[in-house]
């Protein structure tokens, strides 16, 4: 168990992993809440950009004909293998980065 805790009163690890166990509504009421884990900011920045972007593929794959079904149901096993890893990894106080996302999400980081 992480020997930090979060401004929201939760250990790191327990805050770190609500952002993904909600997708996206976790990330944002995390960013709203959370005043001092750079761990935890992480993980909610990294949560709801991930997640974002496959909403949006999501809703791009119905408007493809004839293989938009077939890309639904890929993106749909491809986000729940990203959201157990990432839930794992949270809870394990893994500051894991995703490629692409991870990058991104670091560097809005606040230098706290």
């Amino acid at each position: 168990m992480s020997p930090f805790k979060s401004s929201t009163g939760l250990p790191d690890n327990i805050a770190g992993a609500l952002c993904y166990f909600f997708p996206f509504v976790g990330g944002v009421v995390f960013l709203a809440l959370e005043k001092r884990s750079r761990f935890v900011l992480f993980h909610a920045l990294q949560s709801l950009i991930t997640f974002g972007v496959l909403m949006i593929l999501h809703v791009l794959s119905g408007f493809v004909p004839i293989l938009g079904s077939l890309m639904s149901a890929i993106l749909s096993l491809c986000s729940f293998a990203v959201w157990l890893l990432m839930i794992y990894h949270a809870l394990s106080s893994r500051w894991y980065k995703l490629p692409w996302v991870g990058n991104v999400a670091e560097s809005q980081l606040p230098h706290l």
